[in-house]
């Protein structure tokens, strides 16, 4: 098991507040910049938790493990193989928010409670996944859904793993107040 992140996350979060302000990630990829609304209203833990990870640093340098082209693209595993994570993991928040383009969503093992850092955005409609895997965000604008297609257009192994590799360079946590 690797060394837990859980208390540095928690310090990260320490003055989150999601009634005062509203949060988005924003990666920067080799294949361009991908926004995200956070969902803390139907999924807060998850919210949180790629909040947390991200105000760390956890995802800077990390690489898109996970392709598959009309379905989704997987990234936050540190050791870039899908088996990796926080050294933690986060209870399943089920939503019947649909998994469409763009949706952010938990990725995790057959366990419902085994999400940890990694997640994924869908490509396509992804009907059977629905109450099944956690939704708690959205890619926050047209251009953002776009370089997510495009990331899901790369080619692949026979593992779903890029040939080259499409990695986040750099993450970072924007607060705009609520008025």
């Amino acid at each position: 098991m690797p060394v837990s992140r859980r208390a540095e996350v928690d310090a990260a979060l320490v003055d989150v507040d999601h009634t005062k302000n509203k949060y988005q990630v924003e990666f920067e990829t080799t294949m361009g910049k991908v926004l995200l609304d956070v969902y803390p209203d139907i999924a807060p833990g998850h919210a949180n938790n790629l909040i947390g990870l991200t105000k760390i640093g956890y995802y800077n340098g990390i690489i898109f493990h996970r392709v598959i082209d009309g379905f989704m693209v997987q990234v936050g595993c540190p050791l870039g193989t899908g088996t990796g994570g926080p050294g933690y993991k986060i209870k399943a928040e089920f939503n019947k928010t649909p998994h469409v383009p763009g949706i952010l969503s938990m990725a995790r093992t057959s366990d419902p409670n085994s999400a940890g850092s990694q997640f994924f955005i869908c490509v396509a409609r992804c009907a059977s996944l629905d109450n099944q895997y956690t939704v708690f965000g959205k890619t926050a604008d047209d251009a953002s859904l776009e370089v997510v297609l495009k990331i899901g257009k790369v080619k692949t192994n026979a593992s779903d793993r890029p040939l080259q590799d499409v990695k986040i360079t750099n993450s970072r946590v924007i607060v705009t107040p609520i008025e």
